[in-house]
């Protein structure tokens, strides 16, 4: 499959009073054309602030990037024609309906007033929002605001879309919820989702392959059942003690393969 998001050498630094801060010095990766890609680290590891530039919220102080065969630095434009971003917090009004919502977001994308009406009742069937169109956006359940959150993102049909720890504080059935309608974006729409979790048991189950990022760089990617061999030991070993010998921050089994930095 065609490569979506190329990135080489990708680097941020910040300037603080204290120095220099290497936020994330190096990251190489490639996301291929419908590939749902878990992106781990440890708090600090350069997540966040990866997803910002590929996101072109963030300009990157090194290397180059490309989204859909925009480049990063030269044509931020056409990379967030082809993005779509929920963002940690999310977005909504809580003032307003679910359906002036949608069709704000339409009309912020220059559809017209009828386009964008549309639009919003496709979304709606979608991401079962149909019977909430007329409720205020403040009433929404957690797991009915994070389906908002997507349903906005998704209203100019993004050929990607970047998902930042989209399952945070919703209850076990609102996250089932939420994982059934990921796969059936890549599944049914072809959508490249680009994830960012703490819930390994999240990155597990939705995430065809892993990149995990500590300390600025690349420390392992592959899919999540060879990262278990390859650094836990075995086929059956969980994600979580997986991820803590990738990252050091737990004993690695004796057998285990070294780990890559």
């Amino acid at each position: 499959m065609a490569a979506v998001i190329s990135a080489a050498g990708l680097a941020r630094t910040f300037q603080t009073k204290s120095g220099p801060v290497e936020a994330v010095r190096c990251i190489d990766l490639t996301v291929r054309e419908g590939e749902i890609l878990g992106f781990l680290g440890p708090n600090g590891a350069g997540k966040t602030t990866t997803l910002r530039m590929l996101t072109t919220l963030l300009k990157p102080t090194g290397g180059a990037a490309t989204v859909a065969g925009y480049d990063l630095a030269t044509d931020p434009g056409g990379v967030r024609r082809v993005s779509g971003y929920v963002a940690q917090s999310g977005g909504v009004d809580p003032q307003i309906t679910v359906r002036e919502e949608l069709v704000t977001q339409g009309r912020m994308y220059r559809l017209s007033k009828a386009e964008a009406v549309v639009r919003a009742a496709e979304l709606a069937r979608e991401l079962d929002l149909t019977e909430l169109l007329d409720r205020k956006t403040a009433a929404l359940s957690g797991g009915q605001r994070r389906r908002l959150d997507i349903a906005m993102a998704l209203t100019h049909r993004p050929k990607v879309l970047f998902l930042d720890e989209p399952t945070t504080g919703l209850d076990p059935g609102s996250r089932a919820d939420l994982w059934d309608l990921v796969r059936r974006l890549r599944d049914e729409h072809g959508t490249t989702v680009f994830l960012t979790t703490h819930y390994l048991d999240e990155a597990d189950a939705l995430a065809d392959r892993l990149v995990v990022v500590d300390r600025g760089v690349v420390a392992a990617e592959g899919t999540p059942s060879a990262l278990k061999l390859a650094h836990g030991g075995s086929i059956d070993a969980t994600l979580q003690d997986t991820f803590l010998a990738i990252t050091g921050r737990g004993p690695a089994p004796a057998d285990a393969a070294p780990v890559a930095v």
